[in-house]
Parts: structure tokens; C-alpha cells; sequence
């Protein structure tokens, strides 16, 4: 399974070299602050975390089951983790 989506992940970034962990199901919300709550995205698939060859070293990827349009972000430090269980929460520069 993982050599699978190992290649499937290496033909959006040729870079990635190891799947570090999965979560089988995840969905990503966005935070609204004129709403000042979450809200549901049309992103929902596989979590990849990953190793790269290339800066930046780390990396995740959902494998979007409801259209093509995957979701990949850099693990920089300029990105800020928060566990919530069961929710992991992250805040990137934009």
C-alpha cells in the first residue's frame, strides 16, 4: 500500500522519498474570522506525512477523494501545530 502511495506522491513532487505516517480519513476546515468559525473545505482524503530530498526536508500531503485538488504543505517553522484531540490544528503563513 505505502510503495503505492509512495509513487502516487512522488509524481506531484519527485522530492518526497518516505512516507513518514498516514491517517486513513481526515477532513480540513478553515477558520472564518468574520464568522469567527470553522468551515467545512472540499478537502478530504489520506493524510501523507513525508519525508523529502530537497528543502524543505518535511512535508504532508490529503490525497483529496472528492476532487483533484490536493492539499500540500511544507513543514517549516513557520508553521504552528496545535493538538486539540481528536483535532490537529495548524496555522500556516497565509
Amino acid at each position: 500500500g505505502r510503495d503505492i502511495s509512495l509513487a502516487a506522491l512522488q509524481r506531484h513532487d519527485p522530492y518526497i522519498n518516505r512516507i513518514v505516517d498516514v491517517a486513513s480519513q481526515v477532513a480540513l476546515y478553515t477558520f472564518g474570522h468574520r464568522a469567527n468559525e470553522w468551515e467545512k473545505t472540499d478537502v478530504e482524503g489520506t493524510l501523507f506525512v513525508y519525508t523529502r530530498s530537497a528543502s524543505p526536508k518535511h512535508g504532508f500531503t490529503i490525497m483529496n477523494r472528492l476532487s483533484m485538488e490536493n492539499r500540500t504543505e511544507p513543514i517549516t517553522k513557520d508553521l504552528d501545530f496545535q493538538l486539540q484531540d481528536p483535532f490537529l490544528l495548524y496555522r500556516n503563513a497565509r
